[in-house]
């Protein structure tokens, strides 16, 4: 297992130091320039006025978005379920029906 990592990251213009694993870091950039793109797009919108109002809209519409998420994969996953119990009870009528002709 790696060790940890100071990585620099920047969003509004502001630099932060986050600690994380090594093996981390490529994903911890990612999130950091998905939420600068996310803030600079609602201070930009100019609805919003004050940074900790801003990073509470971002954090409500990233939640939103994970919610939406979840419950589609939650629809996908039971889909796929119900589909694979379909197709035991089918290979499973299809065996006894091979078994039915076997000597």
């Amino acid at each position: 297992m790696s060790g940890m990592t100071s990585v620099a990251v920047r969003i509004l213009d502001k630099e932060y130091h986050v600690a994380c694993p090594e093996e981390e870091r490529a994903a911890l950039l990612a999130s950091a320039e998905m939420l600068n793109r996310r803030m600079k797009e609602i201070r930009d919108s100019g609805k919003v006025v004050g940074l900790d109002r801003m990073a509470v809209m971002v954090a409500l519409n990233l939640s939103h978005e994970l919610l939406q998420l979840r419950r589609a994969f939650e629809e996908i996953d039971g889909e796929v379920g119900e589909r694979a119990r379909s197709m035991r009870q089918r290979m499973d009528e299809l065996l006894g029906a091979v078994r039915q002709f076997e000597f």
